[in-house]
């Protein structure tokens, strides 16, 4: 099993359900002002997970932004390079401005961030402090500290902005995906009253139960457990406005139970155009240029889906396996030795450049099955409930290929191939599109729109731990 950056304990104790995908195209952010005076002006602490897309051009991508004008304001982005930057301006002057030397570029990883803050200490370093992952980050190419006693604006500004620049003019929004939001107005929290490292995995951090903690005035917790209301606060105070954020952006994608999605640093060629964190697909290029998911496998049995959002006029697309030990190259799935795939044209299934008859072409609207059974070496495909074939991925029979384990390459990535004027969406189990029905593996795990077949399981780190 290969699990790339992500957590992989099977059990964490405090589970988290959902987060909440932001896709940087549809420009959300959730918003809301903040009026009161807070419980301390000095004294105040930010506490998130997050799991980024895609790092583009720009100026970046902003977590929050606390904002009373252009001159008083704090905020904290992920910059175009992957570093994280923390600016606060008091009076038009930078008084905070902290940018790490690490970056943060991996796209399959779920990252706990914690910003705790305490103008009123005495060392410098001690009143601006930065965890990620439960570790303090020391290491930055720019270090600028507040004086003591400056008032900190993550607790006092007037307007809370999170995934963009500001409430008034957003821009710079986020692309990925937010959980377990919190905001401690008063104190400066310990890393350890949002998370613990795995008493069985030392090295594994996740996170704890922030319902007992005391919020103060102007504090809040996002759980974005209710899709209706993904601004929601739990802990009780106004909820945040949503802009460009709709009910299927709720996500069961968490940092407690990491899904696959798709992969837009492994690619051939031309990188692909990814969006709704990672999971869909638009297609400009001429030629083939294949990309893979963030998670490969290398036992167990597997199923997922994806939905044919736009059909152009080529229609030749191609959907399989590919190998994890070889190196992706400018031609279809299906076209080498060590990868399988179908084209969505006519439904026929190819591998090491053989083509033959299988399925039935893959239509707008469209979604297809695949069950993958690494431990006997086949895979199915089907659309619209029905399996290509008369296949049986539950008994095993009439597959469209059984030879997956008896070539080079022992893990498999799904990949993805697409020409132009196409649009996919992929469903590991934490859907991007609206799902009519609403299928879970036997785990209890994924939200698919046909029944997973019995014994095969959502591609994501809890069920990889016991079947990967």
């Amino acid at each position: 099993m290969i699990i790339l950056g992500t957590n992989s304990i099977k059990d964490t104790g405090y589970e988290v359900a959902n987060s909440c995908r932001f896709n940087k195209g549809d420009s959300p952010s959730l918003v809301k002002d903040q009026s009161a005076s807070p419980t301390h002006d000095d004294k105040g602490t930010l506490s998130f997970w997050f799991k980024m897309a895609n790092l583009s051009s720009g100026d970046g991508h902003y977590f929050f932004s606390v904002f009373t004008d252009s001159n008083n304001r704090m905020q904290m982005l992920l910059q175009s390079d992957g570093t994280l930057k923390l600016l606060q301006k008091t009076g038009g002057s930078t008084v905070i401005n902290l940018v790490t030397n690490r970056v943060f570029r991996d796209v399959s990883a779920w990252y706990h961030l914690v910003l705790a803050c305490d103008s009123s200490q005495g060392t410098a370093a001690n009143r601006i402090k930065i965890y990620i992952n439960g570790v303090q980050e020391t290491s930055f190419s720019t270090e600028t500290y507040c004086n003591q006693d400056v008032d900190i604006q993550l607790v006092k500004g007037t307007e809370v902005c999170l995934g963009a620049y500001n409430k008034a003019s957003p821009s710079d929004f986020f692309d990925g995906y937010l959980a377990e939001m919190v905001l401690i107005d008063g104190t400066q929290n310990a890393v350890t009253d949002f998370g613990e490292f795995d008493e069985d995995s030392p090295t594994i951090w996740k996170p704890k139960d922030v319902s007992g903690l005391t919020f103060g005035t102007n504090g809040f917790y996002l759980d974005f457990e209710d899709s209706a209301n993904l601004g929601n606060d739990a802990n009780g105070g106004t909820d945040f406005t949503e802009n460009n954020l709709a009910a299927t952006d709720q996500a069961v994608d968490s940092c407690t139970n990491n899904f696959a999605t798709g992969n837009p640093l492994d690619y051939s060629g031309t990188a692909p155009t990814l969006g709704n964190g990672n999971l869909s697909i638009t297609s400009a290029e001429l030629s083939d240029k294949p990309f893979r998911t963030t998670i490969a496998v290398s036992q167990g049995k597997w199923y997922m889906e994806y939905k044919c959002e736009k059909s152009g006029s080529d229609n030749d697309n191609h959907i399989g396996l590919w190998s994890a030990e070889d190196s992706l190259t400018s031609n279809y799935v299906g076209y080498q030795l060590y990868s399988w795939g179908i084209f969505t044209s006519n439904g026929n299934k190819r591998n090491n450049q053989s083509s033959d008859s299988y399925g039935s072409a893959i239509a707008q609207n469209d979604i297809v099955m695949i069950a993958l059974d690494k431990d006997n070496g086949k895979i199915w495909w089907g659309k619209n409930g029905t399996w290509f074939n008369s296949g049986n991925p539950a008994t095993g029979s009439n597959e469209a290929f059984s030879n997956i384990n008896t070539v080079v390459g022992s893990d498999g990535f799904v990949s993805f191939c697409f020409l132009p004027q196409q649009k996919f969406s992929l469903n590991f189990g934490s859907p991007p599109f609206s799902i009519s029905s609403g299928n879970a593996d036997a785990n209890g795990y994924g939200n698919f729109e046909y029944s997973v077949p019995s014994g095969y399981y959502s591609l994501n780190t809890k069920n990889l731990a016991e079947f990967g």
